[in-house]
């Protein structure tokens, strides 16, 4: 069995056929001049270009260094990840994107504040994002999500430095929605951040619409909170509420002989608030039940097809707990 490993790097590839190359020389570089022992781990998660075939590249011409995990079709960012995490067999484990945004040279800033500071994650923070407008906007909602639902004042990014231990600790989550911020704030109060560079996207565009980080953000409160049903409960207290004081003020007005015709748009406007909340409500309840009925079914959190490990007689790596 081969000696434990100080680094290792996991890295997601998602149609970056001309990016992560140049992103593993340029970690091989650093991590080289650091003298640690190190691995890269790349992760195809059903990328539509043939990154595949560069990973398989870098693999024959680094056997000793990069680790290749070819998913069988797009389970997304942080279903990839937890792949690469349970393949890592570093101490300490780094994960950053691999779109060139994250400078390889600021890892060892990430390492330093991680051992340093007695943390068990370290984020690297954006000095000056180089997103688009609306993708700022974006991430901006989703980190505010995020606060609000795990109750932490730190900004989390996919530039990230962790140890081996914590990794291991979100193992045990099978379930198909993946968020590993999430898990990791579950698990330690221990986090950290650094500001560190971000670069401007070299090639292709992001793989985060608009529309897919707000539905990041009510996957999140829909896994990881009960704030939804608790809005729509409030809701509903506050609509009978206003039904009750609103009856009331008719009866009273009945009792003094002062009614009027009722006039139409009141109750086209009570029908539509009403129906309205009742809507939402069952819209909410239902999305909790097609989770409910996803994790019931076992839907996979990721499928490996093919893995180019750095050598055969590597342990296997942990699996999680069903």
């Amino acid at each position: 069995m081969s000696a434990p490993l100080e680094l290792s790097v996991v890295i997601p590839c998602y149609g970056s056929r001309d990016t992560i190359r140049p992103l593993v020389e340029g970690l091989m570089r650093v991590l080289d001049a650091e003298a640690r022992s190190y691995e890269v781990v790349l992760v195809d998660d059903g990328s539509p270009d043939d990154v595949w075939n560069v990973i398989a590249s870098l693999h024959e011409e680094h056997p000793e260094r990069v680790v290749g995990v070819q998913l069988m079709r797009n389970f997304g960012q942080h279903n990839a990840l937890m792949a690469g995490l349970r393949r890592a067999r570093g101490a300490v484990i780094v994960t950053l994107d691999d779109d060139l945004q994250h400078p390889p040279e600021e890892i060892p800033k990430l390492i330093r504040a991680l051992e340093e500071g007695g943390f068990d994650l370290v984020y690297g923070t954006y000095e000056q994002r180089q997103h688009k407008g609306w993708r700022n906007f974006g991430s901006s909602l989703v980190t505010g999500v995020f606060r609000r639902l795990f109750g932490v004042a730190f900004t989390f990014t996919s530039f990230r430095a962790m140890r081996s231990e914590l990794a291991r600790s979100v193992f045990t989550y099978s379930l198909n929605f993946t968020f590993l911020d999430g898990l990791f704030a579950w698990n330690t109060n221990r986090i950290g951040s650094v500001p560190v560079r971000h670069e401007a996207r070299q090639e292709g565009a992001s793989g985060y619409s608009v529309s897919k980080l707000l539905l990041l953000s009510l996957n999140m409160l829909t896994n990881f909170s009960l704030l939804p049903l608790q809005v729509v409960s409030w809701l509903g207290v506050a609509a009978a509420g206003a039904g009750l004081s609103l009856g009331g003020m008719y009866l009273v007005v009945s009792l003094f002989g002062l009614t009027t015709v009722p006039g139409y748009a009141s109750i086209i406007v009570a029908v539509l608030i009403l129906g309205g909340i009742q809507l939402l409500a069952l819209g909410i309840i239902g999305e909790y039940l097609g989770r409910v009925h996803l994790n019931i079914n076992r839907k996979p959190q990721y499928l490996e097809r093919q893995v180019l490990d750095i050598a055969p007689e590597n342990p296997k790596p942990p699996q999680a707990e069903e």
